[in-house]
C-alpha cells in the first residue's frame, strides 16, 4: 500500500512539474515576472523580430520606456529601427537606442557607426549590449581583447551623447568583462529566473526580468517581447533621460 501510495505521488508530481515547465516555456508562467513587481517603472526593448509596433497600443499596456535595437558591429542596421525610433518618439514614451557589441570589430568602427546612425534626440542614453554569441559562447574572447573594442566605444558615444551609456549584459558577460569597470554607466543586466545579483556588488539601474511576455501592438514573427524595470521612479528615469 505504502509503495503504491508513493508511485503515485511521485506520478502527480512529474505530472505537475511537467505542466510547469510548460506553462514557463510557453510564457504563461515567469519567475522574474513575481520579483520584479516591486519596481513599477517598466519598459520593453524591442528589435525587427516583434515586426511592425502600433506604438501608441504597446505603451498604453502600462509602459515608461523602450529600447529599440538600432546597429550591430560596424555596419549592420536593423531593418526596424528607423520605424520603431520615430513611433517610440511620437508616443511620449522615453526611449533610447542599443547597439549589439561585435568582437569582431574595432571600437572605434562601432562608435563611427552607431553615431552616423542614432540621432541625439533620444531621451534615453544609447545602451551597448555585451554578451555572448555564435562560436564565443564555447570561446569567450578574454576581457583584454574585448577592453580594447568596448573602453574607445564608451568614451567616444560619451562624448558625442554628452552621457556614459548605459552597459546591458548577461550575468556571465558582465563577471568577464564588465565588473569593477565602467563605473559611470548605468548597468542594465539579464535575470529572468531570480532577481539580479552582480558579481562585484554594484547595483543594477535596469534589470530584464523576461524575455517571453506577450503584450498587444506588434505582429512580428517573434510572438514574445522582453520586459524590463528600472531602479527607481518615474521621476528618476526622467533624471537619467536629460
Amino acid at each position: 500500500m505504502r509503495r503504491r501510495r508513493a508511485l503515485g505521488l511521485g506520478a502527480a508530481a512529474v505530472v505537475v512539474l511537467g505542466a510547469l515547465a510548460l506553462l514557463v516555456g510557453s510564457g504563461v508562467v515567469w519567475p522574474g515576472r513575481i520579483f520584479a513587481l516591486g519596481h513599477p517603472v517598466r519598459g520593453v526593448d524591442v528589435s525587427s523580430y516583434q515586426g511592425r509596433i502600433d506604438w501608441p497600443v504597446l505603451v498604453a499596456d502600462d509602459l515608461d520606456f523602450a529600447y529599440i535595437k538600432a546597429t550591430e558591429g560596424s555596419s549592420h542596421v536593423d531593418r526596424r529601427f528607423a520605424a520603431n525610433w520615430e513611433g517610440a518618439r511620437t508616443s511620449g514614451v522615453l526611449f533610447g537606442a542599443y547597439h549589439f557589441l561585435s568582437f569582431e570589430s574595432s571600437g572605434e568602427d562601432q562608435a563611427r557607426h552607431i553615431i552616423e546612425t542614432v540621432p541625439a534626440d533620444g531621451t534615453l542614453p544609447p545602451a551597448v549590449d555585451v554578451e555572448y554569441y555564435g562560436e564565443h559562447f564555447a570561446d569567450p574572447p578574454p576581457r583584454e581583447e574585448v577592453a580594447a573594442i568596448l573602453d574607445p566605444l564608451i568614451r567616444e558615444l560619451t562624448e558625442h551623447y554628452g552621457t556614459a551609456p548605459v552597459i546591458y549584459a548577461t550575468p556571465a558577460a558582465y563577471e568577464r568583462y564588465i565588473a569593477g569597470a565602467y563605473p559611470d554607466c548605468p548597468i542594465w543586466i539579464r535575470s529572468v529566473v531570480v532577481p539580479p545579483s552582480l558579481a562585484d556588488g554594484r547595483e543594477w539601474t535596469f534589470w530584464q526580468y523576461s524575455h517571453r511576455d506577450r503584450r498587444s501592438g506588434y505582429d512580428g514573427t517573434e510572438p514574445y517581447i522582453d520586459m524590463n524595470v528600472f531602479r527607481g521612479s518615474r521621476a528618476e528615469l526622467a533624471d537619467l533621460a536629460g
